[in-house]
């Protein structure tokens, strides 16, 4: 059977009961090959570039078809991200001989231990950020065990218009000990700060009561779970986990659509913990209501309680967040530099802190003289990401019948000719490496196929762009299109 796409975001759990369209994944790569992706990493970077961004990085753990490398501070995993996570899924893909998700996560504070840093290593290697509010053993060892990030709390969320009433609920959620707003439902698109509000939730828990159990998670950590639980026989022990837990955090709760099976486990998890007094947060990238294929028991379930928007930061914020970065950093830059960046990227506070990590850096490296000119093409590209527009099936849909010259209708018709074919196969594996969408929502798109059929088009695009220079050129010509129109 073919394998669910590597970077999916969520995984089908139609595994779950005998189907015709149901997937078997592959198992995880040789635990010896950790320490051949590392070495291979090592030879084809320098070695400045590679003692300075790689050497204090551990693989901690692999899962099946994820590696998960774990990066002592948040300028590494934001570098790393934007710099070096082609090398690394190349090195991953040459010793495991396929593609593998790679996670980098930013150790809690016990995963690594400290490394001594010259004063000539540059501001982002020196950034360890603020130090960890809580100091308490005992509240460390918990938060590590409830998989918190100890730098995300409140005091270091910076508050503004369009995320004060959020902040405040979260602010509130944390202090009550039973009941409050329950569940706390926070949505918005990426990159806004909902994991860092979610989280500084349950580190405020763990302050006040270092005994509760706290839990986070993202959705796709429990789907996954949950399935492999059916697998091996021990569904109790998995829901004994979660359903003892004080304070629950999920995250990105829609990829829960589609998956019934998933929905049903989750719908009488939450009623446990409701009962039960537990205190749930959920985050989504849209509203309970607008997310499809959710059961409608689910969605009133999350309405219940209080819904809160995060909304795109204004300029006063988003400068705010960039000065609050550079004090942390311990990084001078230019009052118009810092202008440029919090006027021109303004929809992920994400990309906004990435672009002052890569500006920052080359200032550290000795280019003091930075001009506005260069750092816009030192941002070329995080500007370009930034400008575009989102893209959707249905634009996909149309660009590739344009270029391939057939009917938009032959997207989802059952006509098989060549050409049709391919086209309609390019269409499908941009939509899933261009979108968020499923493979549920995928295949009822193209004419109602099953995921089954997604998969099979993604599988068949991949292994033929790794061979076929011309079709690689023309899928890269139209996705640079979807990116501009």
């Amino acid at each position: 059977m073919d394998l669910l796409d590597a970077h999916s975001p969520s995984l089908t759990d139609s595994s779950l009961t005998p189907s015709s369209d149901s997937v078997t994944t592959y198992s995880s790569p040789a635990a010896s090959s950790v320490n051949t992706v590392l070495s291979l990493l090592q030879e084809r970077l320098s070695e400045p570039v590679y003692k300075r961004w790689f050497d204090a990085s551990t693989v901690l753990e692999e899962s099946e078809n994820q590696f998960i490398l774990i990066v002592p501070s948040d300028i590494h995993q934001l570098w790393i991200e934007a710099n070096y996570l082609q090398d690394l899924q190349s090195a991953v893909h040459e010793v495991c001989g396929m593609d593998c998700a790679i996670q980098i996560k930013v150790s809690t504070g016990e995963t690594m231990p400290e490394k001594p840093v010259s004063g000539k290593e540059m501001a982002e290697a020196n950034a360890q950020g603020a130090e960890p509010v809580h100091t308490d053993a005992k509240i460390l060892k918990e938060a590590k065990k409830a998989q918190l990030n100890t730098s995300n709390t409140f005091d270091r969320f910076v508050v503004g218009h369009s995320n004060q009433f959020a902040h405040a609920a979260c602010s509130a959620v944390a202090t009550e000990n039973r009941g409050g707003y329950n569940p706390l439902f926070i949505y918005g698109d990426s990159g806004l700060g909902k994991t860092h509000l979610m989280q500084a939730v349950g580190l405020s828990r763990l302050t006040t009561d270092p005994k509760a159990r706290v839990l986070y998670l993202t959705c796709e950590d429990f789907i996954n779970e949950f399935i492999d639980s059916v697998k091996r026989g021990d569904l109790e022990k998995f829901r004994a986990r979660y359903r003892k837990a004080d304070v629950i955090l999920l995250d990105d709760v829609q990829f829960l659509a589609g998956k019934e099976r998933s929905q049903e486990e989750f719908f009488h998890t939450f009623n446990r913990l409701f009962d039960n007094q537990c205190q749930i947060v959920l985050t989504s990238d849209r509203p309970a209501s607008e997310i499809k294929n959710l059961s409608s028991r689910l969605v009133s379930r999350f309405e219940a309680g209080l819904t809160v928007e995060m909304q795109v930061p204004q300029l006063e914020t988003r400068t705010a967040i960039l000065r609050r970065k550079m004090d942390e950093w311990k990084v001078k830059l230019d009052d118009n530099l810092v202008n440029f960046l919090a006027e021109n990227i303004k929809t992920n506070v994400r990309r906004l802190v990435g672009g002052l990590v890569r500006i920052s850096t080359y200032a550290s490296l000795g280019d003091s003289n930075l001009t506005v000119d260069r750092v816009q093409s030192l941002l070329r590209d995080i500007l370009t990401e930034e400008a575009a527009k989102p893209v959707t099936i249905d634009s996909i849909q149309r660009q590739v019948s344009e270029h391939f010259d057939i009917r938009l209708a032959d997207m989802t018709s059952r006509r098989r000719p060549a050409n049709i074919a391919l086209a309609r196969q390019i269409a499908m594996y941009l939509s899933r490496t261009m979108t968020k969408s499923s493979l549920k929502d995928i295949g009822e798109s193209f004419g109602g196929r099953d995921h089954g059929t997604v998969i099979h088009a993604v599988k068949k695009v991949t292994s033929e762009i790794k061979k076929d220079g011309e079709l690689r050129a023309t899928i890269e010509q139209i996705q640079n299109r979807l990116r501009r129109d």
